[in-house]
């Protein structure tokens, strides 16, 4: 498993740290082992699920447990995935947090279920590479989450969630045709002229897919009226244009500074940026209650950070791209490692 480094330090690589390990021996004769706790390598099990999915079971949870009892655990967990003490943390709403996501994860731990993740695929046009980046998400800590281009669009996919917004939702999306022209930096200062230039934006947004809709209503009824590349054709080839012109004309850098009263956990973010568009990020009460999309900034910084502002929470997340070449990955290959499961999962039956 590969965890993020430790909040706020969205910079440092990620952190390795084992799960299970497969052994095959001569005769056709496999073994599994759990690496999940402090007391060494006991007996586990895996099962392939379905394709590009599989299980692992441990079968000695009492290795997972320490003499000290859950208190001792918390701590022990405490320390390894946020590196401080409970002492550290006098935030009320954060303790609360923490607590929370160490009683959802001590759940599993001793039955887990790996997905492969497919990562986006890479265009001349995009803003950026797409791919996989770490971000800071105020009180929840780190999360790793894929940038992906669509068009118009670029969405930025959870990959590990929290109690508010789970793994697999999208937490932010910039609309690539509506870039944003920031104020001097004095007046950037001034968090309402920046809300002020947002929401006018939104506004706009708002009218220009209500004419969209109007007019969609009418061409529903004509098929022929539709471009001959095939359906949605025009509106990518628009989308590429815009954002042509839009990198074409963004200046080299422009000066960058947060608001007045917007919280960063990353006091040390880039003071100058590339280009700024309007977006929308995902909010919700815990257990993913109450869900709504809410306006915000999408500030890139370099080919390897961009930032978010989230204007209802006057927030800004820091995003930074995972480069660790992942260890192993390419021993075995996917081809090898799906056999390799086949024949583990022949020699259980």
């Amino acid at each position: 498993m590969y965890l993020p480094p430790h909040d706020p330090h969205v910079d440092d690589p990620m952190r390795f740290k084992p799960l299970f390990r497969i052994h095959l021996m001569e005769r056709k004769c496999a073994t599994v082992e759990c690496m999940y706790g402090h007391k060494g390598p006991h007996n586990g099990h895996i099962q392939v699920v379905k394709k590009d999915e599989f299980s692992t079971k441990c079968n000695q949870t009492d290795h997972h447990r320490m003499s000290g009892g859950r208190q001792e655990e918390f701590r022990t967990w405490l320390r390894e995935e946020w590196g401080r003490t409970l002492e550290d943390i006098f935030h009320e709403h954060m303790q609360e947090l923490i607590l929370m996501k160490f009683i959802y994860t001590s759940q599993y731990d001793n039955c887990l279920t790996y997905r492969r993740i497919y990562l986006p695929p890479s265009s001349p046009d995009d803003l950026i590479k797409p791919g996989l980046f770490k971000g800071t998400y105020g009180s929840h800590g780190l999360e790793i989450v894929m940038l992906s281009f669509h068009g118009r669009k670029a969405k930025g996919t959870k990959i590990t969630g929290d109690p508010n917004i789970p793994a697999g939702q999208q937490t932010v999306e910039i609309d690539l045709a509506h870039p944003l022209q920031l104020p001097d930096i004095e007046n950037l200062r001034d968090f309402s002229e920046l809300s002020r230039i947002v929401l006018e934006v939104q506004e706009q947004v708002r009218r220009e897919e209500q004419e969209e809709g109007d007019r969609s209503q009418p061409a529903a009824s004509q098929p022929s009226a539709k471009p001959s590349g095939g359906e949605g054709a025009e509106g990518e080839e628009t989308a590429a244009g815009a954002e042509g012109t839009t990198q074409d004309k963004a200046p080299a850098s422009q000066p960058f500074v947060l608001p007045m009263g917007v919280i960063s956990r990353k006091e040390d973010y880039p003071r100058t940026c590339r280009i700024c568009f309007y977006g929308t990020g995902l909010i919700a009460g815990h257990g993913f209650t109450s869900p709504e999309r809410t306006p915000g900034v999408f500030v890139l910084f370099d080919d390897d950070r961009f930032g978010f502002i989230w204007l209802e929470l006057k927030s800004f997340s820091l995003y930074s791209r995972i480069k660790v070449s992942f260890q192993n990955a390419e021993a075995p290959s996917r081809e090898a490692f799906d056999e390799m499961l086949k024949n583990i999962q022949s020699l259980a039956t």
